[in-house]
Formats: structure tokens, sequence, C-alpha cells
């Protein structure tokens, strides 16, 4: 499995082996579920960023990937349009090459303005509907502003804060890893 994503799954800010992908390998081992886990995540990323480096990102032989971009997108106020196409397009990608997908969702900030947040908020339910990929609808869920699960910055979840977000999301990842082994039948 691969978590292809920006720096909340890069692990930004935090202690070794509390980055996201690390912490919920951990969380599937604890319930039996062996995975090896890749963390593809890169700080400042954007979904288009994260899609040119997909295919050297995630090697042969993957066969889930969880598809955690956007947030960059929505802070830098990029046109919604440009992280529907990237997104769209790595989708694309991933299931050409029979791979299965948990897509993890992102919210745009409220001070963004509301026909922002409607044309940036739809883009990952829809893109999920459209590529069949598994949706978790915000990756941030439980976390987001909660000073105490995150860092000083206000944007990075701290371990206290992934370990939340490994909580909420593990029964699509649950999922996730059943849709894999399904295909592979």
């Amino acid at each position: 499995m691969v978590v292809l994503g920006d720096s909340l799954s890069a692990g930004y800010g935090l202690p070794a082996g509390a980055a996201f992908p690390e912490r919920l390998a951990v969380a599937l081992k604890a319930k039996g579920i062996a995975v090896d886990m890749i963390n593809a995540g890169v700080s400042g990323d954007t979904a288009s960023g994260g899609m040119g480096r997909l295919e050297w990102s995630i090697p042969q032989g993957t066969e889930a990937v969880i598809l955690e971009l956007g947030a960059n997108d929505a802070l830098r106020g990029l046109d919604p349009g440009l992280t529907r196409k990237a997104l769209d397009t790595a989708l694309a990608k991933l299931k050409e090459r029979k791979i299965t997908v948990l897509l993890a969702g992102m919210l745009a900030p409220r001070n963004m303005g509301p026909d922002y947040a409607k044309s940036f908020d739809s883009i990952f339910p829809e893109l999920a509907a459209t590529h069949g990929a598994i949706l978790y609808p915000f990756f941030l869920e439980g976390v987001a502003g909660d000073a105490k699960l995150n860092q000083p910055d206000g944007l990075h979840p701290t371990a206290a804060g992934i370990d939340v977000i490994v909580k909420n999301i593990l029964p699509k990842a649950e999922e996730l890893i059943e849709r894999a082994k399904a295909a592979r039948k």
C-alpha cells in the first residue's frame, strides 16, 4: 500500500514513526492485517505535483493507494478546476494500473468564500463516484480546528491528531484492503 500525499501524510513536524502511513500500518497490524506500507508524502505538494510524480512514487506491484492530496491547493486558493483535473488524471492512471484507491477528501478553508468552498468540496465525492474509489470525505475529520490535536501552526496534526485520523479512517482502510484482495482473484 502506498500513501500518496502532502505534509499531512509525510509527517511534517512529527517524530519518526508518527506519520500517518506508519501509524495506520501499526493500527492495521493490531487487527491482524499485515501491510507493506510506503509513505509517498511530500510536504508542500499540490494535487498536480502528486499526480506528476505518481508513476515513480507508486512501484509496480502496488495493490492499494490512499490518495491524500488537495490541502495545499485549497490553502493557496488554486483554481478548483486544476485540482479536479489533477486528481481525475491520478485516479484514471491508478485505475488503469488496476490499483484499488481510497480517496481522502479535503475541505476548503471557509475564509475562501462559499463559492470556492462549494466548488472545491465537491471534487472528492464526485471523483470517487466517477472512478469507483472508496471515499473518506474529510481527512482531518475530528482534528481540524482542535488546538490540542494540531501543531502550533494550526494546520498540521500532532502525533495525537494523527492517531485520531487513523482511528477515524481505519474502517475505510480495511475496506480498501478487502477490495484490493478481491481484485486479485
